[in-house]
């Protein structure tokens, strides 16, 4: 059956399900491209979420969405700009409207906010205000570092983020986590998104778009078949650019970020097994238990709302010359799972690009699992040169992985992201370090061996001369590092 809606011809059927602070919405008539954004201003006249870049860099219209994970309730913060409403199924948005204490005045993370001076315009502080907010209710230690972490997707022109540092220090002596309104309900969420979930629609469509929310693996393995042009989206973080910034028109669309086959992460003592729609921010903590080097590296990928979203298979499948994981994955000698129907293939993450904007996939073929290798004798490190240490794209990544038999270096792999039309291994500069000491003499000679491996470009980021500058630098530091005391090795523990 279809109505029409607001001039658009919908599937009566279809319908999107969640909570918006204390309220149930059930939405009919959402388009494929619809923003969360656009939704709460223009439709609920919810004015405290901000657009300032549309593009999920500046974090003014930052919102807590609850979910159901594993069981658990879990609140994490996320951009609204590029969140689009078809992936907002059996959810519960907070926005800052919705904070208060107990007894309706101003919730401690407010009060800590204007007793430190933390706003001078205002315009950033209701999104700063929700980061806050965020990092309380998981408990977060308060210190500089972490406080600096929790604030890394809010850029703020006024204050120098000194005042705002100072409040999210003090927050607890404004009230109790005990006392949060939030947390007192969450119990009676829960059970509200889990049958909203049980309640779930498939498909959707309008004027311009359809889409298909599939509840399962086999129905979106099925779906993909018979749509094999169809845009997959999971956490949106680069589709939400195309619909922003350059107006795109995506039909039909897959949205994935939900199913929970490709949310599954098994560690065992051989490898770790990681769903493609695994976050960024889930795959973090496995990672870096038995990958300590891993833990910085992962903070220099965007903010806490980009990586509370983004997703692993997202990131590889998106083939960026400068993808963040790619270079990762392939230093850990890391393989996927690419599957079409019912038929799976395995191959190594660095036999996926081909060349700048080719593949190693065909249609209707998907990113089904990530799996890394546990290699207990793996020395690691990672490295990322941007202009900015924080929410900024790479200039140059590199990672470098080998092991160690006699001080001698074997298994080597040095991977290079920004130096090419697809992240890549310097197979030549390693064939210099492969059974040698890892010294001066031998890193001159790899620099040399660099070139050999590499053509970087000159773009808007950086010179090609710089680039080759830094990965040689990149080389020295690693074996500066390595012989200090700053050698790591990976943890067997699981």
């Amino acid at each position: 059956m279809q109505k029409s809606i607001n001039n658009r011809i919908v599937d009566s059927n279809s319908v999107v399900r969640f909570y918006l602070n204390g309220d149930l919405i059930e939405l009919e008539g959402v388009g494929a491209r619809d923003t969360l954004l656009d939704y709460l201003r223009l439709n609920k006249s919810l004015m405290g979420s901000k657009e300032g870049c549309g593009e999920g860099d500046c974090g003014a219209c930052t919102v807590l969405v609850g979910r159901v994970q594993s069981g658990s309730l879990e609140y994490k913060t996320m951009n609204s700009c590029i969140c689009l409403m078809p992936t907002l199924n059996a959810s519960h948005i907070v926005t800052v409207e919705n904070l208060r204490a107990l007894d309706g005045t101003l919730h401690p993370v407010q009060r800590a906010m204007v007793n430190s001076h933390g706003s001078q315009c205002g315009f950033c502080t209701p999104g700063i205000v929700m980061s806050l907010y965020g990092a309380w209710l998981q408990l977060i230690e308060p210190t500089y570092g972490n406080i600096e972490k929790s604030l890394q997707g809010n850029l703020c022109r006024c204050t120098g983020y000194g005042p705002i540092i100072e409040a999210a220090q003090s927050i607890s002596t404004y009230g109790s986590l005990s006392e949060d309104k939030l947390l007192q309900e969450q119990p009676t969420m829960k059970n509200n998104l889990i049958d909203l979930e049980l309640r779930q629609s498939s498909i959707g469509t309008c004027e311009s778009s359809k889409f298909i929310v599939p509840k399962s693996l086999q129905s979106f393995s099925k779906f993909f078949l018979e749509h094999e042009d169809a845009t997959l989206v999971a956490g949106a973080t680069d589709v939400g650019l195309w619909i922003t910034k350059h107006l795109a028109t995506i039909n039909p669309v897959i949205f994935i970020g939900n199913l929970k086959e490709l949310k599954n992460i098994e560690v065992n003592k051989d490898q770790i097994n990681l769903g493609s729609c695994v976050t960024y921010s889930q795959c973090q903590p496995i990672l870096s238990k038995h990958f300590p080097t891993v833990n910085e590296y992962f903070f220099r990928i965007a903010g806490d709302q980009i990586r509370n979203v983004g997703t692993i298979g997202g990131n590889i499948g998106n083939a960026s010359p400068i993808g963040d994981l790619a270079p990762l994955f392939i230093g850990l000698s890391g393989t996927i799972t690419l599957r079409r129907g019912e038929d799976r293939r395995i191959i190594a993450v660095e036999d996926f690009f081909v060349d700048y904007n080719v593949q190693n996939i065909v249609k209707s073929e998907f990113i089904e699992k990530i799996h890394i290798p546990l290699n207990e004798n793996l020395f690691l490190f990672t490295y990322k040169i941007s202009k900015r240490r924080d929410e900024d794209i790479s200039t140059v990544s590199a990672i470098f992985s080998f092991e160690v038999l006699d001080e001698k270096l074997f298994n080597v792999r040095l991977v290079f992201g920004g130096m090419g039309p697809i992240p890549k291994r310097a197979k030549h500069t390693e064939d210099i370090l492969n059974g040698n000491f890892f010294d001066t003499s031998i890193v001159k000679l790899a620099q040399l061996a660099l070139e050999s491996d590499f053509q970087p470009i000159s773009d808007m980021r950086a010179t090609k001369n710089y680039r080759m500058q830094v990965a040689k630098n990149l080389i020295q530091k690693c074996q500066l590092e390595y012989n200090s005391n700053e050698r790591i090795k990976v943890n067997r523990d699981v």
